[in-house]
């Protein structure tokens, strides 16, 4: 997914996001007094893009529901790229030793996370990138799970090479599989635990090292076996137990930038509630003294998108990392109520199984609602069901605006049809 996105200077992006925004904001001093309908309340789409599961692509039709729409989300295939570079960087630099039964192979296990979720493909894409183990079709990268892949005969992945000591090793993607629960539940940590187990017990001597998609499956698959046996793991999303776990050897994860998306996700509504342009409080200070750092997010203007940038968190700066849910500090600074008057937005989570969502996002949004004047009502879906989430609005009059984050990404005319009712 790359529509002409590109990391913009400040001057730059505030034209960028004002050409898109500012002009259908200027005119009305209180957005809010000119909505007559639920379609025209703004909308946030966030940690899910609108798009095409199979192919990627943007859904257009949603991310232009009303001109009050935006998608809130990480660089996906920027954090993707980091986690590959880890992985690598790790493996380059050990000794023979991490071919841990000496028979000239780097095995690894990889759990993927929802083969139907853009960040989960682009994730698998850019570790079997790094790793050398990439196969394309189509000029892709295949993502697809391999199962088992013990020979390396393989058409989906291919071996990689890697030396050692002087001495040249193979690097080989042993299994992987997405991990979805008996429910349909996907990103699940306890599929990731039994997948683990079965592969212990098929050739657990072969397993060198443990890929994941995120840190719930991950530090499951560190706790119930790896940490023991002294087999390095990867996750991603940077949760707070997994950073606290590198001190006892888990081996990194990768920060989406909580903080700055839940402070964009809710700014972006507040801001389209106020009237004001879509930048303010983000990328131009407003009145209070908030402003995100250049460095920390860009804007995609075709995408209407506002994507935060991604850290590597390892051994060497883990300690930095130890609580995920501090909000930022230079956005951190209460509006005045007369000015920014408190607003009802209503939002969901799509799964409570995702740690990433549940134990960060979810805290860090309802402490910047307090200081945007927001009341939030928070809704949890059951991970496999969107109508376990749109159930849970069955009036959605009630509330002046919306931030989605669906099960999958190509379900968003649920929700439209829902608020066009």
């Amino acid at each position: 997914m790359n529509l002409g996105k590109k990391i913009l200077p400040p001057i730059l992006l505030a034209f960028a996001v004002t050409s898109s925004a500012c002009a259908e904001t200027a005119s009305t001093s209180m957005m809010n007094d000119a909505i007559i309908s639920n379609k025209d309340k703004p909308v946030v789409w966030f940690n899910r893009q609108p798009s095409n599961s199979e192919t990627g692509e943007p859904d257009y039709e949603a991310i232009t529901f009303n001109k009050h729409t935006y998608y809130v989300g990480a660089d996906t295939e920027q954090g993707a790229a980091l986690q590959g570079e880890m992985i690598i960087k790790y493996i380059s630099e050990c000794d023979s030793s991490l071919d841990r039964n000496g028979d000239g192979i780097i095995g690894y296990v990889l759990a993927i996370g929802d083969d139907g979720h853009n960040s989960s493909a682009s994730r698998t894409r850019a570790e079997r990138k790094a790793c050398g183990t990439a196969v394309k079709k189509n000029d892709v990268i295949i993502s697809d799970a391999v199962e088992l892949n013990l020979d390396g005969s393989s058409n989906i992945v291919q071996d990689g090479h890697v030396t050692l000591e002087g001495k040249d090793y193979i690097i080989r993607e042993l299994a992987s599989k997405e991990m979805k629960s008996p429910d349909g539940a996907t990103w699940n940590a306890d599929a990731a635990a039994v997948a683990l187990d079965e592969w212990v017990k098929q050739f657990g001597d072969d397993i060198d090292v443990i890929i994941s998609s995120n840190d719930g499956m991950g530090l499951k698959m560190f706790d119930n076996w790896a940490h023991s046996n002294g087999v390095p793991v990867f996750g991603y999303d940077a949760n707070g137990d997994c950073v606290a776990a590198i001190k006892d050897g888990f081996c990194g994860s990768i920060s989406q930038r909580a903080e700055v998306q839940a402070y964009m996700t809710l700014r972006i509504i507040r801001n389209c509630l106020d009237g004001v342009d879509a930048n303010t409080g983000i990328a131009t200070i407003d009145e209070a003294g908030n402003v995100l750092n250049e460095a920390d997010f860009y804007y995609a203007d075709r995408e209407r998108a506002f994507k935060a940038l991604n850290l590597a968190v390892t051994e060497d700066n883990y300690q930095s990392h130890l609580d995920p849910r501090a909000t930022y500090d230079m956005v951190s600074h209460q509006l005045d109520a007369k000015t920014h008057p408190r607003k009802k937005v209503w939002i969901n989570i799509y799964s409570d199984k995702d740690d990433f969502l549940s134990q960060t996002y979810q805290p860090l949004l309802q402490q910047y609602a307090y200081t945007l004047n927001l009341d939030v009502t928070i809704v949890i879906g059951n991970g496999y069901d969107e109508s376990s989430i749109t159930s849970q609005l069955p009036n959605p009059s009630e509330y002046d605006a919306y931030a989605i984050n669906m099960i999958k990404t190509d379900h968003a005319k649920i929700y439209m049809d829902l608020l066009s009712k």
